[in-house]
């Protein structure tokens, strides 16, 4: 199994793509650490996960919290040999309607968190450690309403290269999944609570060539290669899981003739 002996942290990984990353990881042999803010879903993706899951609730915008989790993955792990800082949020940001504090909170946590989460996990790390970001097409659509959640994903990127810059002399590999529309939670959370996934994929589907939202599995697959002796040649690179959105978008139903 690829990742026997191997120890990981997933933030986020009580649901969606994390939760898909974690099953993998742990079907292969390692022991992963899984971060989430709500104790009620923590302790059911443990229970699906079995014995090498470690549940830590935490709010990642909290530095503290982040330190606290680190004594925690410390004290049982001893030692990371994987990161996937795949937590984050979305959130309606209109020019003319949204507030600083609105704006600030989608970055603090998708990118603050992220920065504090990497330079967290290091002093736990060792050559050979590879850290995968989880990114968004969305930093290149330029979706109106989207300015905070574009920008942090868009930073996201900018930094996976500046991290891979300064870790290639530790050994430390920093690679990037980006993942299209998928079909998680995120759909029905916050500004677009009431939606359901089917509808948005009903809506979303004529815009992607592959004519479907991608599945949580399929990021999961991308960012757990990444995160493998597979991908050892491999830093500052990027897999897009979006069914040809960004690549071949005239692609799309939408655009085809009949």
């Amino acid at each position: 199994m690829r990742f026997t002996s191997k120890t990981a942290l997933i933030t986020g990984g009580n649901g969606g793509i994390g939760f898909a990353a974690a099953k993998l990881l742990i079907a292969e042999g390692a022991r992963v650490a899984i971060t989430g803010r709500d104790r009620a879903k923590l302790n059911e993706a443990v229970s699906e996960l079995g014995q090498n899951a470690l549940a830590i609730q935490a709010d990642l915008d909290d530095p503290a919290a982040i330190d606290a989790v680190f004594q925690q993955i410390t004290e049982t792990f001893g030692s990371l040999d994987i990161v996937f800082a795949n937590a984050g949020i979305s959130g309606a940001t209109p020019l003319g309607n949204t507030t600083a504090a609105a704006f600030e909170a989608i970055l603090r946590t998708n990118l603050t968190a992220v920065f504090l989460t990497v330079q967290g996990a290091l002093p736990l790390m060792r050559s050979g450690g590879a850290i995968v970001l989880n990114g968004s097409v969305m930093r290149e659509l330029g979706s109106p309403g989207s300015a905070a959640y574009s920008a942090s994903k868009a930073g996201i990127t900018g930094m996976a290269k500046v991290f891979a810059s300064e870790l290639v002399e530790r050994g430390i590999r920093v690679n990037t999944v980006i993942p299209g529309a998928t079909r998680t939670s995120i759909w029905t959370r916050g500004s677009r609570a009431g939606a359901t996934i089917d509808a948005t994929e009903a809506r979303l589907s004529p815009h992607i060539p592959m004519e479907r939202l991608a599945t949580a599995e399929e990021v999961a697959e991308a960012a757990v290669f990444l995160a493998s002796d597979a991908a050892s040649g491999m830093t500052s690179a990027e897999i897009v899981v979006d069914g040809g959105t960004i690549g071949s978008p005239f692609g799309a139903p939408a655009f085809r003739t009949k």
